[in-house]
């Protein structure tokens, strides 16, 4: 298991989201308050756009804990950014430990980034892998079911040609968690997936928090909305008003009253305006 957070606004330092807050991205790699298991150290990664310079989002991804990086320190300093998305990993047994399977993953303008894990993935990996077209089978570099999972939704957004930018994001993920789903149960897989998702464009993003099992304890996924969000001296905090700023994290970064849990099975659309809905991901 993992913990990430998306943030989607008006520009900000990268370290609004990985140093100053309280529960900040790496405080949660060393103690996270909302897993059994409070380390998450077996890498970091961030993506983030300079939409005045390029649509495609820049990455730095590494091995070491988050905590230990002083080149992350320096990075998250000074950089601005309207959109970003910062993750730290706990490697699924049996995934190696290694660049390629740190998020966020990419492909053109779109960052991707997931908490949780595919259930039975070494079993469905061989038919899932041969269920991508070509060109996304070719496009995976790691060894994860993350990055597996992010090509199902390659392939579907390809697909959803007629649909406007946001819809066509909305349904090409949600197409892939159902088809990783039907897979599952086809191979008669009792092991459930726990898949909190996050995917950005630059401009607009979609979280998905997910359990296939009701019995299951869904991972935490939070919602903060308002109209901005800033950290002075220490401290980081959601302005009320209109929606100017969102962010979609693992964990509240801090003690603010306004984050709100997304329910179980329940997907998040931020549009380019900045709109929010909170939909049933219903597959």
């Amino acid at each position: 298991m993992c913990r990430f957070a998306l943030y989607l606004g008006k520009p900000i330092r990268i370290s609004s989201l990985v140093t100053d807050p309280d529960n900040s991205i790496i405080h949660q790699s060393f103690h996270s308050h909302e897993r059994a298991e409070p380390l998450n150290g077996d890498g970091f990664g961030l993506a983030w756009y300079a939409g005045g310079v390029s649509p495609i989002p820049a990455f730095f991804k590494d091995i070491s804990p988050a905590w230990n990086n002083l080149n992350l320190l320096e990075l998250a300093r000074l950089t601005e950014t309207g959109c970003l998305l910062a993750h730290v990993r706990a490697a699924s047994p049996g995934l190696t430990v290694m660049r390629l399977n740190c998020h966020p993953f990419g492909w053109g303008n779109f960052a991707f980034m997931h908490n949780g894990s595919i259930g039975g993935f070494a079993r469905l990996r061989r038919q899932l892998r041969q269920s991508l077209s070509d060109s996304a089978e070719a496009g995976l570099q790691g060894t994860t079911d993350s990055e597996h999972l992010f090509a199902l939704f390659r392939d579907n957004y390809e697909s959803l040609t007629a649909l406007q930018p946001l819809e066509r994001m909305v349904e090409g993920l949600r197409a892939a968690v159902g088809e990783t789903e039907r897979l599952r149960r086809a191979l008669a897989i009792e092991e459930p997936s726990f898949l909190n998702l996050a995917l950005a464009d630059g401009r607009r993003a979609v979280a998905i928090r997910y359990v296939s099992d009701k019995a299951a304890k869904a991972d935490s996924l939070y919602v903060n909305v308002g109209q901005r969000y800033s950290c002075s001296d220490g401290l980081c905090q959601m302005e009320d008003g209109d929606s100017g700023a969102v962010l979609v994290c693992s964990e509240p970064l801090s003690a603010q009253e306004s984050w709100r849990p997304v329910p179980v099975n329940h997907l998040v659309a931020v549009d380019d305006d900045l709109t929010v809905t909170i939909r049933p991901l219903d597959l």
